[in-house]
C-alpha cells in the first residue's frame, strides 16, 4: 500500500475522531453553561434562612402535587414513554410528594442543625453544591420532583437529566416548578434540566456537578461511580416476598395484587417473586386467582418466556405494559388469560437458566414453593445474588421470629412485614421508612448507601469541636475481660 493510500484510509478515522472531539466539546460547553447558572443561583440561595428554604421546597412539592398538574404530568408521561397508566401515575405523583414533604417539614437543614453540650459538638449544615439528578423513564415526573425537593432542602441547585422519553414530562414539570419559584422570589436557575438528553450530555453533567444522584439503569449508575464526582446510585430491583404458613392469605393476596399491578409494575420495588409455604400453597394460589392472577400452564410459560426474552434480554415490549397486551403478544388466548390483572408462573430454579427468577418490570409474578423457611431464605439469597442484590424482601407472617430471621440472614437493606411491597419500600404512611423514589442497596449492589435517599444525603456538615473534660479510659476498662479470658 502506498503512502498516499494510507493517508486516504486514515482520513475517515481522523474525521470520526474529530467529530467525537467536537461532540465532546459541545457537550462540555452546554453543561458548563447550565452549571454556571446553577452556581449563581445557588450562591443567592445560600443566604436563605430555614423558613425561606422550606417555602421553596413547599413550592416544588405543590408544582407536582396540585391535582390538575399531577394529572397532566401523568398523562404526558404515559403518552410519551408508553409506560404505566395514568391513574396510578397521578396517585404516585401525589402520594410520594405528600410523604416526602411530610418528612422534610420541620427538619433542620440550614445553619445549626445539632448541638450537643456533652460532646461539645455543634453541627452546621452546608450545601453540597450543584446536584446532577439522573432520572428514569419509568417515573419521569415523580422521581425528579422527589430529588429536587430533597436537594433544595439542603440549599443546593439541581440540574435534571431525564431519559429521552421522559424529557417532555421533565420540561413540563420544570415549567411548573419555575412558576412556584417565581411566587416565592427564588431564582429559576435553582432547578434546570437537559432539554435534549443524550449519553454525552448526561456523562458530562455527572463530571461537572458536585454530587450525582442516579435512579434508573445500572449503566447510568456505573457511569456515575466512574465519573470522578461523588455519587449515589441504586441497585436493581427483583423483590421476593414470602407467604408464611400462618399468613393472612386473603390479605397477603390483596396486597400483592395491588402492589404488583400498580402502574403496571414500573416500580423497582414491585414483587417479582412470591415464595409460598407448602401448607398454604394451594390456598394462596386460589387467593391470588381471586385477585385476578392467572396461573400459566407449562406450555404457556414457554410462550411467554420467548416473548419476554427473545434474545436473552428482557424485551421492552412487555415492560410496564397492560396485561392484555402481554397476553396478546404471548398468545395467551383463553378468556381467563385475556381478562387477567397479572400472571403467575411457577418456578423452582434460580439463575441465568431460569429467566423468570430475575427482574421482569411487568405484571408477571414468579411463584416458588417451600417447606422450610431457612431453605427458602437460602434460595432467595441466591435469587438476589443473581439479580436484585441488596434491595429488599417482604414477608407475610404472624410470627415475629420469622420476620426477624429473614432480616438477620438476608443481605438486603429492607425487610417489609405484611405490607404491599412497592408502597412500603420507598416509605409508607404506616411504616417508619423515609419517603423516596431512590433506594440504596448497599455494597451488596455496589451502592454507596443502603438506606432510603433523604435530604441529609445532600448536605455537607461542619462540626465545631470544643474542649470538654477529658475522657481517658483505664486499661482495665478496655482489656479487663480480654486479659481475664485470654491472658496478657
Amino acid at each position: 500500500m502506498s503512502q498516499s493510500q494510507r493517508r486516504d484510509d486514515a482520513r475517515p478515522r481522523q474525521k470520526g475522531r474529530e467529530a467525537m472531539q467536537t461532540q465532546d466539546t459541545s457537550a462540555a460547553d452546554t453543561v458548563a453553561a447550565l452549571v454556571t447558572r446553577a452556581r449563581a443561583a445557588q450562591a443567592i440561595f445560600a443566604d436563605y434562612d430555614q423558613q425561606q428554604v422550606d417555602d421553596v421546597v413547599a413550592g416544588v412539592a405543590w408544582a407536582i402535587y396540585r391535582p390538575d398538574r399531577a394529572r397532566e404530568l401523568a398523562e404526558l408521561a404515559v403518552r410519551d414513554t408508553g409506560l404505566g397508566n395514568v391513574e396510578d401515575k397521578v396517585a404516585k405523583n401525589q402520594r410520594k410528594t405528600l410523604g416526602t414533604l411530610r418528612d422534610l417539614t420541620g427538619a433542620k437543614s440550614v445553619g445549626v442543625i445539632a448541638d450537643d453540650p456533652d460532646s461539645g459538638i455543634t453541627e452546621y449544615a452546608k450545601p453540597a453544591g450543584v446536584v446532577a439528578a439522573v432520572c428514569p423513564s419509568t417515573n419521569p415526573a415523580a422521581t425528579p420532583a422527589n430529588k429536587t425537593m430533597m436537594a433544595l432542602k439542603g440549599g443546593n441547585a439541581v440540574i435534571l437529566s431525564p431519559s429521552p422519553k421522559g424529557a417532555s414530562t421533565c420540561r413540563l414539570l420544570v415549567e411548573y416548578i419555575h412558576a412556584e419559584l417565581d411566587k416565592v422570589g427564588a431564582p429559576r436557575d435553582l432547578v434546570q434540566f437537559i432539554a435534549e438528553p443524550s449519553k454525552a450530555l448526561t456523562n458530562e453533567l455527572m463530571r461537572q456537578a458536585d454530587l450525582v444522584v442516579v435512579t434508573g439503569s445500572q449503566r447510568n449508575v456505573r457511569q456515575a461511580y466512574s465519573s470522578g464526582t461523588p455519587a449515589i446510585g441504586v441497585g436493581a430491583g427483583n423483590a421476593p416476598v414470602i407467604v408464611d404458613a400462618d399468613a393472612d392469605i386473603a390479605g397477603a393476596a390483596q396486597k400483592i395484587k395491588r402492589s404488583k399491578t400498580f402502574d403496571y409494575a414500573t416500580s423497582c420495588s414491585s414483587e417479582n417473586s412470591v415464595h409460598i409455604h407448602s401448607a398454604v400453597y394451594d390456598a394462596t394460589l386460589r387467593a391470588l386467582g381471586e385477585q385476578g392472577g392467572y396461573l400459566l400452564t407449562p406450555e404457556e410459560k414457554e410462550r411467554l418466556a420467548a416473548v419476554m426474552w427473545p434474545d436473552g434480554k428482557l424485551s421492552s415490549a412487555v415492560t410496564a405494559q397492560p396485561p392484555g397486551k402481554i397476553a396478546a403478544l404471548a398468545g395467551l388466548d383463553s378468556p381467563e388469560a385475556r381478562s387477567a390483572s397479572f400472571f403467575l408462573v411457577e418456578e423452582d430454579g434460580v439463575g441465568p437458566g431460569f429467566p423468570f427468577s430475575g427482574e421482569k418490570l411487568s405484571v408477571v409474578l414468579t411463584v416458588y414453593r417451600f417447606d422450610d423457611l431457612g431453605a427458602a431464605i437460602e434460595r432467595i439469597q441466591r435469587l438476589l445474588d443473581f439479580q436484585g442484590a441488596g434491595h429488599s424482601c417482604g414477608i407475610h407472617t404472624a410470627t415475629e421470629e420469622h420476620a426477624t430471621m429473614v432480616a438477620e440472614r438476608l443481605r438486603v437493606a429492607r425487610v417489609l412485614v405484611n405490607q404491599a411491597h412497592c408502597f412500603g419500600t420507598g416509605g409508607g404512611f404506616d411504616n417508619g421508612l423515609g419517603f423516596t423514589l431512590t433506594m440504596g442497596a448497599g455494597t451488596w449492589a455496589g451502592n454507596s448507601i443502603s438506606d432510603n435517599l433523604s435530604y441529609r444525603h445532600f448536605l455537607n456538615i461542619t462540626r465545631l469541636a470544643r474542649v470538654i473534660p477529658p475522657r481517658v479510659p483505664t486499661e482495665e476498662q478496655l482489656w479487663g475481660r480480654y486479659h481475664e479470658t485470654y491472658g496478657r
